[in-house]
C-alpha cells in the first residue's frame, strides 16, 4: 500500500521525468532486452536495434503509460484497465516480463537521477511499479 508520503515521492519524480518520457522507456526497454533476451520473443516485428523508432515509440508509450498511473495512484485498476487487457487477451504477454521491466526502469531513474534517487524514492516506486505490474496481471487469473 502506498503511503501519502509515496505517493507524494512518485508524483515528484514523475513531474521531473516528464520532458524524458521517450528517453526513459527507451532505455528501459533496451535494458531489458539486454538483460532479459527472452522478452525479445514478444516483439518479432521491432526492429530491436539501439535507438530504433519502433523502441523509441514503445519507449514513449510505456514511460507515458506510467506517467498516467502516477497521476491515478487511488485507481490505478481504472488507470491500467485497457493495458491490462490489451496484454492479458491480445498480446498475452507473461505477467512476469511486467516485473522485469519495471527492474529496468528503477535502473533508468537512478541513473538519471543520481544522488535524487534516495531509499526512500527508490522505496516508493518499487511499491509504485509492484502495484502497477499487479493490476496489469490481474486479467490472467
Amino acid at each position: 500500500m502506498l503511503t501519502a508520503e509515496d505517493k507524494k515521492l512518485i508524483q515528484q519524480v514523475c513531474e521531473r521525468s516528464s520532458s524524458h518520457l521517450e528517453q526513459f522507456g527507451t532505455e528501459a526497454l533496451e535494458r531489458m532486452f539486454i538483460t532479459y533476451p527472452q522478452t525479445k520473443t514478444y516483439f518479432p516485428h521491432f526492429d530491436l536495434q539501439h535507438g530504433s523508432d519502433q523502441i523509441r515509440n514503445h519507449g514513449k508509450k510505456v514511460a507515458t503509460a506510467l506517467a498516467n498511473a502516477a497521476k491515478n495512484l487511488d485507481n490505478l485498476s481504472q488507470a491500467l484497465s485497457e493495458l491490462s487487457n490489451l496484454h492479458a487477451y491480445s498480446l498475452r504477454v507473461d505477467p512476469i516480463n511486467f516485473k522485469l521491466l519495471s527492474q529496468c526502469f528503477q535502473v533508468v531513474l537512478s541513473v538519471h537521477l543520481g544522488k535524487d534517487y534516495t531509499p526512500e524514492v527508490h522505496a516508493a516506486f518499487d511499491k509504485f511499479l509492484s502495484a502497477v505490474a499487479s493490476v496489469l496481471a490481474e486479467k490472467y487469473r
